[in-house]
């Protein structure tokens, strides 16, 4: 799951569309993971991407 590129969704109201999907496209023509991608493009440090990016999160309805 944390491979996943659908995890982009998580980026957009914190880098935007047109930064996440670079950050999606970059991971997938290099094969690195999303955080590997962002890091890389100097959008999020690992630390934001960790806070922003959480799987567990987004699979349970917000109450």
């Amino acid at each position: 799951l944390n491979n996943s590129l659908m995890l982009v969704t998580a980026l957009n109201p914190h880098i935007g569309y047109e930064n996440a999907a670079a950050v999606a496209k970059l991971a997938h023509k290099e094969g690195i993971t999303l955080k590997e991608a962002a890091i890389k493009s100097n959008l999020l440090t690992e630390e934001q991407f960790d806070q922003v990016v959480r799987p567990e999160q987004m699979i349970h309805p917000k109450e």
